[in-house]
């Protein structure tokens, strides 16, 4: 088959790349234009872009999709199918219509849970035991079509969102392959969503990476990991901000302690919150390097009793 891949983060490099290892020809690549980054913001090619370029793809950056230029530009490569990993816009019927075999997406959550941007996040923020990849049909509604095929994987204790969405990656490519093979065997069987089971994994804001806490610190932990490595939770110690990169939530009384309070300094710093402790090992002062706890207590003159904020 003739295959038109839309894809832009790191996590729709591996489905590409599994794509070219097969009998399928890719035919095209379409991503989200350059933009900048860094401190310098200098402008800078998506992954998908940088991958498709070294493997000698076409490649279309569009910076809209819903235009009659940009389909008679997809209509040229003659696509059969459209594969979608993480391309960051909903897919109009026109584009949807063009293929044959229509339109597949690599989508990181077992649906019909955690529909939209941020479905890995979510699911490690709700203390999930488990997640996973579905491959579906697309439709113009977000997240919305038939599920083909569903792959599973448990969340692990340390899980941050790093290690998981590399782990998701590289089981939606796998899973991937194996849906275009059922489907060339004509074995690709649709099952819709249940929609009365439906949730959302809307866009992760930095703000929400601030830590409340008054919260438990189970849930503190969870809010450390999945938002590692962006935006990374974080705390205020004298105004300044603190990135919190390692922690573990443990059972603690401390009566009358205000939540935030530190209570305890060594190989790790304990701070009270709402309900137990949260065990800090690794953080961050603002434009300084990453600290072990000990390292970031000895340079910072923090001591049992001092408040984050």
């Amino acid at each position: 088959m003739r295959i038109v891949f839309f894809g832009t983060p790191d996590f729709a490099v591996p489905s590409l790349r599994a794509l070219m290892t097969g009998p399928d020809d890719v035919v095209g690549v379409v991503c989200q234009p350059d933009k900048p980054a860094g401190r310098g913001q200098r402008l800078t090619a998506p992954p998908v872009k940088q991958a498709a370029t070294d493997m000698g793809i076409p490649v279309l950056q569009p910076a809209k999709i819903r235009t009659t230029e940009f389909l008679e530009q997809l209509r040229v490569w003659k696509p059969d199918l459209i594969v979608v990993a993480a391309y960051g816009r909903i897919l109009p019927n026109g584009i949807l219509e063009l293929p044959p075999h229509g339109c597949i997406n690599v989508h990181a959550s077992l649906l019909p849970k955690y529909r939209g941007a941020a479905p890995m996040q979510w699911a490690i923020l709700n203390g999930d035991p488990r997640t996973g990849v579905t491959i579906m049909r697309v439709e113009e509604r977000m997240d919305a079509g038939d599920m083909l095929l569903v792959r599973e994987t448990p969340i692990r204790y340390d899980d941050t969102l790093a290690s998981l969405h590399d782990r998701l990656a590289e089981l939606g490519a796998a899973a991937l392959i194996e849906a275009i093979e059922l489907l060339r065997r004509g074995e690709l069987e649709g099952t819709p969503q249940d929609e009365a089971q439906v949730t959302y994994a809307p866009m992760i804001s930095k703000e929400q990476g601030r830590i409340d806490w008054t919260q438990p610190a189970v849930a503190i932990e969870r809010q450390v990991r999945a938002f590692h490595p962006w935006p990374s939770a974080y705390t205020f110690l004298d105004g300044r901000v603190v990135k919190i990169h390692r922690a573990k939530a443990v059972a603690g009384r401390h009566f009358n302690t205000p939540a935030g309070t530190i209570v305890a300094i060594g190989d790790t710093i304990g701070v009270a919150c709402g309900e137990g402790d949260l065990m800090i090992a690794d953080l961050q002062l603002e434009g300084r390097k990453r600290l072990s706890a000990a390292e970031f207590s000895r340079g910072n003159h923090v001591a049992v009793g001092t408040v984050l904020a």
